[in-house]
């Protein structure tokens, strides 16, 4: 246990150390055209940026034009799909899309609708949004379009899973429902992208990211809810205790990571085709290793004796206890393994979308939705409920705006919870 303790505190030393440092801190960032020429306090700077992708790959060469106060200067997008334009102040400026430096085979979702109005003002930077999706010269069949879909919200649905099962587990064993859950997940991109970032090995930087990911499920059992266990508080009020957690978690990854969105850079530039589908080899890997690790945990749930022990506490507590298992022990492991699967989950989708500071927030929602769609308390059917919200949300864009495809993903849980309550793996319980 005290390894345990000393590997989560080291990663609070990291932080500390890593953000602290002035030099590190701007080495970090990418660069603006004002930075680079040194003009002085980087709280005085200013930006527009943002990412273009086609599908979840980064399209380089793109152009954006901003404009505004007598200013102009066009951003061109990177490797990355990253672009960004020093602004010499606050004020209000103009994004334009240029359309015609799109790659063949990508247009934009709604080619009327190509300018977007910028204001900076309360803070110095600001990202828009250009969706863009398959253009007509290279559109293929309907079907191409659905496979494409299709295998993106499988690999989203992965990702999910991964830190889905961590909220089911513990629902399971213990009732509470983490709403700190997000920041365990952010915990993990962030202790990531340090050790990328210092130029780490990738695989020792993973192995190190999950222990202290497991490290941190393994503290906040310890030294938070299993006093508030001894003590009898009521599930209500370790629910606020919870959201109270979350809140200073998320404000301390603001404290020392800032606002913005981070690249984790592996070297990994590749790019694999499937069918009608190009995606990076990054995308690749973390769709193997999701289902790999969604295997073991499977095979540990239902062929090791704590697995099995794990499943009695989840069905029964009390005749868990009576018949001899360490209830506290065992709540103990599946917090490790919570923190640890979650931190791993953290990894892949900073890979997946990039880094900051309230990226488990922004996702909390999707993975209750996808616990309770799966059943409460079921770790399979957690994995179940984030295959279906991951392929839903993807399919849901070839109709709809991408920014709306959350919502038809809560639209769909609360059409199946009227008609199956217990959630699809779920079980019926009598009331009353």
């Amino acid at each position: 246990m005290a390894v345990i303790v000393s590997l989560f505190a080291s990663a609070i030393a990291v932080l500390s150390l890593f953000f602290a440092s002035p030099a590190i801190a701007q080495a970090t960032q990418a660069p603006t055209p004002a930075a680079s020429a040194g003009t002085g306090d980087v709280s005085t700077q200013f930006s527009i940026g943002g990412i273009i992708r086609a599908g979840d790959d980064p399209v380089e060469g793109v152009e954006v034009l901003v404009s505004g106060s007598g200013f102009s200067e066009t951003g061109t997008t990177g490797a990355d799909g990253r672009w960004s334009v020093a602004v010499p102040g606050a004020g209000e400026y103009t994004a334009e899309l240029q359309v015609d430096t799109l790659p063949d085979g990508v247009a934009p979702r709604d080619p009327d609708n190509v300018t977007r109005d910028v204001t900076i003002g309360t803070t110095n930077t600001v990202n828009v949004l250009f969706p863009t999706g398959e253009g007509t010269a290279a559109s293929g069949t309907i079907w191409d379009t659905l496979f494409s879909r299709f295998f993106y919200g499988l690999n989203f649905g992965l990702l999910l899973a991964l830190a889905a099962i961590g909220i089911s587990l513990i629902f399971g064993t213990t009732g509470v429902n983490n709403f700190a859950h997000g920041e365990m997940l952010t915990f993990g991109a962030i202790i990531f992208y340090v050790f990328t970032a210092m130029g780490w090995n990738l695989l020792l930087a993973i192995l190190l990211t999950v222990a202290l990911s497991a490290a941190l499920g393994w503290t906040q059992d310890a030294v938070l809810f299993k006093p508030l266990r001894k003590r009898g508080v009521g599930l209500v009020q370790v629910l606020i205790v919870t959201i109270g957690l979350s809140i200073v978690l998320r404000y301390l990854y603001l404290y020392f990571f800032d606002g913005g969105t981070r690249n984790i850079a592996t070297g990994i530039t590749d790019n694999v085709t499937i069918g009608p589908v190009t995606v990076t080899l990054t995308s690749i890997i973390s769709m193997g290793i999701s289902i790999v690790m969604l295997g073991l945990v499977g095979y540990f749930l239902t062929r090791t004796r704590i697995g099995k022990a794990t499943r009695a506490v989840s069905d029964n507590a009390s005749l868990a206890a009576a018949s001899g298992i360490n209830v506290d022990r065992v709540i103990r492991i599946v917090w490790v393994l919570a923190g640890a699967l979650t931190g791993l989950s953290g990894v892949l989708y900073g890979l997946y979308r990039g880094v900051t500071w309230d990226m488990g927030f922004a996702i909390l929602l999707l993975l209750f939705a996808a616990v309770t769609l799966g059943g409460l308390g079921s770790a399979f059917g957690a994995l179940v409920g984030s295959l279906i919200i991951g392929i839903i949300t993807e399919l849901s864009t070839i109709v709809i705006p991408p920014d709306l495809r959350y919502a038809v993903a809560l639209i769909v849980l609360i059409g199946v919870l009227l008609f199956r309550p217990q959630g699809v793996l779920g079980r019926k319980e009598r009331i009353g």
